[in-house]
């Protein structure tokens, strides 16, 4: 049995699995608060990406353009940052943080983001906004690189470094948490705070699921706040649970202020959860309470009503970013199923050295195939060209018309899932979120079973 890396042949990308680097960027971006990110390109670079969010979490948030137009990308547009800056700056007077988010149009003709800040910082920032605090910090997204994934990287790693700063010790922990849903965020916290564990949770999204008021207000936006970040200096530790979202910012700060960090697992699934848990009490020297450990039980026993007699051998496509795909196939694994194929969508060539990668590799006993470089087609056409059978696919909405199409069940997961409801008040992580996946998995099984009238009567005598 083998576990093959290979790399997309095909050319070009037919229905990308993940967008570009500034969606990645704007999405740590809404985490913070009182903070709105200037994208230095064209409209549709904030458009584009706001409805993708807006798609997800039914909900709006605050994300402001330059708007460059054809003059801009021939002779510049560093003027449209300054007017950006200062219009949104009057419009929004609370308004404290704003990243200048570049793209591929404005990294290509070379506009010198950092230098405009420099300029406004000794200009309009001291002549029109005296004694107002306003951080303006670059981050350099061009599209011509890496995806949504490695943007939201670059991105964490800019805010906590223009703000990190020594001081006394906190005594909290740094919880770096990678692109997920505020449901995630709402269970990790429920385990730190069974362990008595303080922390600094970046970026704390829970208020994405955000309420509809008498004043009619809805905008959502994250509650970490600039003491947050400057506070991450001063921390325990840092745990990030996800290397490619998040690992930078986790490794600036052990190399720049000592803080011990520890990159990884995702905690999808048992086996990950209880790794995470262990981190945490190394870093913190609190004990694992019982609490926590009859919820890990409640969820093996939840785990072992379906595993043998539903999942095991089940053969699973996975996509979309790499932390998730990586714990969805150990999570799998688990669960007796069949991960035979991952698909990885963006140009990172250090995939192929992840030590999880290495592991699946050597300790799989079924054929897997992990595709680098990835997009949606690749699945489409092993489906069509019936080079992999498949019982259940793992992604998120954008794959929906190939397992229409092919009539192959599928659990929605990751970003964006904008075709079932409020899956992002629901989470992927924690012992929670492996009760709710499996049995979401096995749900839509069941379906399918019904539909297919493929043994349907097993649920009868289950």
């Amino acid at each position: 049995m083998t576990c093959e890396i290979v790399q997309k042949e095909r050319g070009g990308v037919i229905n990308p699995i993940f967008t570009c680097q500034p969606a990645g960027a704007q999405y740590a971006s809404i985490g913070i608060k009182d903070c709105i990110g200037i994208v230095h390109g064209g409209q549709g670079c904030v458009m584009f990406v706001r409805l993708l969010f807006s798609q997800h979490f039914k909900d709006n948030f605050l994300l402001a353009s330059s708007s460059v137009h054809e003059d801009g990308a021939v002779f510049g547009a560093l003027n449209r940052v300054e007017q950006a800056v200062d219009v949104l700056l009057m419009r929004y007077p609370d308004v404290k943080v704003v990243p200048i988010i570049t793209t591929c149009s404005t990294e290509v003709i070379g506009d010198d983001v950092d230098g405009v800040i420099l300029k406004l910082n000794n200009g309009l920032l001291k002549e029109k906004f005296a004694g107002r605090e306003v951080h303006l910090i670059p981050v350099h997204t061009p599209s011509f690189v890496g995806s949504q994934v490695s943007g939201y990287d670059v991105a964490v790693e800019a805010f906590v470094k223009h703000f990190a700063l020594r001081d006394q010790p906190s005594g909290k922990l740094n919880l770096i948490t990678g692109w997920v849903n505020p449901g995630d965020v709402t269970a990790l916290k429920h385990l730190l705070a069974e362990m008595q564990v303080e922390a600094t949770v970046l970026f704390e999204i829970e208020s994405f699921d955000s309420p509809i008021l008498p004043d009619k207000s809805g905008e959502s936006h994250g509650n970490t706040t600039i003491e947050d970040l400057t506070g991450t200096a001063n921390a325990l530790g840092t745990i990030a649970l996800n290397k490619y979202e998040g690992g930078r910012a986790a490794k600036y700060l052990e190399n720049e202020f000592d803080i011990p960090s520890v990159i990884g697992p995702t905690p999808i699934g048992i086996r990950n959860t209880d790794t995470f848990l262990q981190n945490v009490k190394k870093l913190t020297g609190k004990p694992i309470p019982e609490s926590l450990v009859s919820e890990r039980g409640i969820a093996i026993d939840a785990l072992a009503d379906l595993v043998h007699m539903f999942l095991a051998d089940k053969k699973v496509a996975i996509y979309g970013h790499p932390d998730l795909v990586i714990g969805l196939a150990e999570f799998c694994i688990d669960l007796e199923m069949k991960p035979v194929l991952l698909l990885l969508g963006d140009d990172n060539t250090t995939y192929k050295n992840d030590p999880r990668i290495k592991a699946l590799q050597d300790n799989v006993e079924f054929d897997m195939e992990i595709v680098l470089n990835a997009d949606l087609m690749e699945l489409e056409n092993r489906i069509k060209n019936k080079t992999v059978e498949l019982d259940l696919i793992l992604g998120h909405s954008k794959g929906r018309f190939t397992a229409i199409d092919n009539n192959i069940p599928m659990v929605r997961v990751g970003f964006p899932t904008y075709d079932r409801a409020g899956l992002y008040r629901h989470p992927t992580v924690g012992y929670a979120g492996a009760i709710r996946l499996a049995e979401e998995i096995a749900n839509t099984l069941f379906t399918d079973m019904e539909y297919k009238r493929n043994k349907e009567w097993i649920l009868s005598v289950w």
